[in-house]
């Protein structure tokens, strides 16, 4: 509690009072289509290195091209169709990591070239991506933590600590300084040595 000469300290604004920061949506899909670009071409330098028969290097291009679109653009498509419909509503929602679910599962179904296969796969995909969001999950997005820490970031900015509940919780020291600090200090000097420290005055006589 603060003491009578402090002011009142804020209470630390709820999670779900925190406004709702717009995500880049054209900044976050093209970074996770590098990510995935990335993953998709390993996945193809793998396949062509195992393969039997020698393909050249340029058979991680030719070969692997449906590995490394569907690295790419799956995730994508989970990222634009989500952040799109967040912004939309405003809200880091359940709903709109569903939507972007399906259109990831939807990406994985084009392979197979049969609208049942794009559809199951969709709504796969599209479930465990709202089930994982709705339990907390951090798979749905890459920038979760980094949100939470300017979260946490801008409420320790906003909010005032009383210095007594500071020193209940880290104690005093050189930095840290409560009322009567340095009476306290000459103290415990005092008893722990036995010398007695007296305060430099700031005045002089001028003789």
């Amino acid at each position: 509690m603060a003491s009578h000469g402090e002011p009142a300290t804020p209470l630390p604004p709820p999670a779900g009072d925190v406004p709702y920061v717009p995500h880049d949506t054209i900044s976050e899909t093209g970074r996770t289509a590098v990510i995935g670009f990335g993953s998709g071409l390993l996945a193809a330098s793998i396949q062509n290195a195992l393969a039997r028969r020698n393909v050249g290097a340029f058979g991680i291009f030719t070969r692997g091209a449906p590995v490394i679109g569907i690295a790419t653009f799956a995730p994508a498509a989970y990222t634009f169709v989500s952040r799109t419909a967040m912004n939309l509503q405003e809200k880091e929602s359940t709903l709109a990591a569903g939507l972007g679910g399906f259109a990831c599962g939807g990406v994985l179904g084009l392979p197979y070239r049969r609208l049942p296969h794009v559809m199951a796969l969709g709504a796969f995909v599209g479930s465990v991506a709202s089930t994982l969001h709705m339990f907390g999950g951090r798979i749905d997005s890459f920038r979760h933590e980094e949100d939470e820490f300017a979260r946490k970031e801008t409420v320790r900015r906003t909010t005032r600590i009383p210095v007594q509940q500071t020193i209940d919780e880290l104690g005093e020291g050189p930095t840290i300084k409560g009322p009567g600090y340095e009476e306290r200090r000459r103290e415990r000097l005092k008893e722990k040595f036995g010398v007695e420290i007296n305060p430099v005055k700031a005045t002089a006589d001028g003789n």
